[in-house]
């Protein structure tokens, strides 16, 4: 599996490098529809009107938006469109600081396209520092939805590149229902201190790339949701933030399973976790099989290694349930560098579905805490080992738990 979704992601950058360039018609969003780069002077509606042509267009169309600083309320700008259709964002966006102005929790909302093409290094700036304390929504299930930067729903064949989100209220980037969309060079922007502010999250789509981008921000760096299949994470530089996350799952009914996913070539420094899959005790069924995370680099992070099946924060859960959701065929390869906790691997899994066919390989992590070295953990699971076992693989048994 792994062979073949290199097969694929290699043939997707090709088919992106190689393509002629259909030519476009390019209508300026200044000099074609009387937006104005001032920061104050709303460019909803030239925008707008900018799409609405474009999109009715039988002929490709490039919306260009020049250097700037641009203030925009809201854009949701929709297909089916009649021809492929590009946004090249070389200015910068800003959204309102207050989130109380926005009906949905959502800034900039792109649906239903085929062929959208993002590019042009513009930035789409949340001014998120003012809603952040407001934000309690892991604590209160009755919270003000803040607004998500930007939503990609059924969006397929396409490519966001050389574009950065800053200082989301939200998640910076929700990915929801696509197929075969990637980011490249991408670039997300906001402190350790803000607040439930995801990165990249993926649900229920299927081929997702996310190639040689960084990401920084307060939680995690990319993050899937229940159905993201067919996934590739290369590249990234991570952290601050939660590090790369599977879930949680097993929170809702009628969660769609998740295969095939990929973390490569990753670069993790100053996070809270490493590469981590979470699910709920008590949970509704489900699964996550085809998981793989090979050749990462861990600079000083917490819990680089991260099996949790007893996931749950606030003490929002039952945790004598075990969770009924299925971890199989996952694999840990070539991870190495320095933990900041001294559990450095920890593979907690659910007695009522022990982990199955896990594979451990090449781990080197260091810790140097007052604790003494770093340890492994592991419950209901039994890892194939080879190569290199830094720490002792499943070394130190969880609190309260015998050895086996």
């Amino acid at each position: 599996m792994a062979i073949q979704m290199n097969i694929a992601i290699t043939a997707l950058l090709l088919l992106f490098t190689l393509i002629p360039i259909v030519e476009c018609i390019d209508i300026d969003v200044v000099a074609n529809f009387g937006a104005v780069a001032d920061g104050q002077t709303d460019l909803s509606q030239p925008l707008m009107n900018a799409w609405t042509e474009a999109c009715a267009s039988p002929e490709p169309v490039n919306i260009v938006i020049p250097e700037g600083t641009y203030l925009l309320t809201e854009a949701t700008l929709n297909g089916p469109c009649q021809a492929p259709i590009s946004l090249q964002l070389q200015g910068t966006l800003m959204a309102p600081e207050d989130p109380t102005v926005f009906k949905e929790p959502t800034w900039v909302s792109i649906s239903h396209v085929d062929s959208l093409t993002m590019f042009g290094g513009g930035v789409f700036d949340g001014q998120g520092a003012t809603a952040w304390g407001q934000n309690d929504c892991s604590k209160n299930k009755n919270c003000v939805k803040l607004p998500i930067n930007i939503r990609f729903h059924d969006v397929k064949n396409s490519l966001i590149q050389d574009i950065t989100t800053k200082d989301s209220k939200q998640f910076h980037v929700n990915v929801l229902g696509c197929s075969n969309i990637t980011f490249q060079s991408f670039t997300v922007s906001a402190p350790e201190e803000s607040l439930n502010t995801d990165g990249i999250h993926i649900g229920r789509s299927d081929g997702v790339y996310i190639l040689d981008s960084k990401i920084e921000t307060g939680d995690d760096c990319v993050s899937l949701g229940d159905g993201s299949n067919n996934v590739k994470v290369q590249g990234v530089t991570c952290g601050p933030g939660h590090g790369i996350s599977i879930g949680s799952l097993g929170k809702y009914k009628n969660e769609e399973p998740i295969s095939g996913v990929f973390v490569t070539q990753c670069t993790l420094a100053n996070t809270m976790n490493g590469v981590r899959i979470k699910t709920w005790p008590a949970s509704q069924p489900g699964s996550a099989t085809d998981i793989h995370f090979e050749d990462i680099t861990m600079d000083n992070v917490g819990n680089p290694i991260l099996v949790d099946q007893e996931y749950c924060p606030w003490n929002q859960c039952d945790l004598s349930v075990p969770s009924r959701v299925q971890l199989s065929k996952l694999s840990f390869k070539n991870i190495r560098g320095t933990s900041k906790t001294q559990i450095a691997v920890k593979l907690i899994c659910s007695s009522g579905l022990p982990c199955d066919e896990v594979e451990l390989a090449d781990i080197d992590l260091t810790y140097n805490g007052p604790e003494g070295p770093a340890i492994s953990q592991c419950s209901n699971v039994h890892p194939a080992l080879s190569g290199v076992q830094n720490p002792a693989a499943c070394s130190s048994q969880p609190t309260g738990e015998a050895a086996p």
